[in-house]
């Protein structure tokens, strides 16, 4: 019998979805493509150490971090000639410190490679889609991140409609009929591409070019 493997859902977030997160309290932060949730982190360390990370709170440390090695970068010290960690907003919390001879116990896992910390990715592009409840007949404009599935775009759909579970989401195909939308396919995937770059090139207004997703009642289909 072969075993399959189940396939690990990865969260996208906007940026602007991470930039609320800025408190002590409720802290994350950016390296390169994941969303980090330090606030426990933070909680454990608070002190000094916890000034950088929190003065940088909802925002991204990239800069701090080399890609390739996903330490934090260092350089060589023109006075001493030796090598010591680069961190241009201060010294912060698993960074050693810049001089050799301090006292200071390693951290066998910095919080930076610690998985338990990322809750996420930071979506490559956002875009606007436009909803259509066929039942109400209203619109509701909203951005999503271009990675997600269409049922996590349903999920943020919640805010404007609880009841956004119920309802059978479709799109107008180019040859004028209505196509069901696969709940675990991205929006591409479903053949809604995004051509906002395009669109804008040509000076469109936005609202001509959204792509329009058509929400039917469930009973409503079922009635019919």
């Amino acid at each position: 019998m072969v075993k399959r493997e189940s396939k690990i859902m990865v969260k996208y977030y906007t940026r602007e979805e991470v930039a609320v997160h800025n408190y002590a309290d409720d802290c994350w932060v950016i390296i390169f493509d994941q969303v980090y949730n330090i606030t426990e982190l933070i909680r454990a360390y608070r002190g000094i150490l916890s000034v950088p990370l929190l003065d940088a709170a909802g925002g991204s440390i990239s800069h701090w971090f080399n890609m390739k090695t996903g330490d934090v970068k260092t350089y060589i010290d023109p006075i001493r000639n030796i090598e010591v960690p680069y961190t241009p907003s201060g010294r912060f919390i698993h960074v050693p410190p810049p001089d050799p001879e301090d006292r200071w116990e390693a951290v066998p896992l910095p919080w930076w490679k610690d998985a338990k910390y990322i809750i996420g990715k930071v979506t490559a592009k956002t875009m606007k889609i436009k909803v259509t409840n066929m039942q109400t007949r209203s619109n509701d404009v909203i951005k999503v991140a271009k990675e997600e599935t269409l049922q996590e775009i349903q999920e943020r759909y919640f805010e404007y409609n609880l009841n956004a579970s119920s309802y059978t989401w479709k799109v107008m195909s180019p040859n004028g009929q209505f196509t069901n939308l696969k709940l675990d396919l991205t929006l591409e995937q479903n053949g809604i591409p995004d051509e906002s770059d395009n669109f804008l090139k040509l000076g469109m207004d936005e609202d001509f070019y959204l792509p329009n997703l058509l929400i039917y009642y469930n009973d409503d289909l079922h009635d019919a």
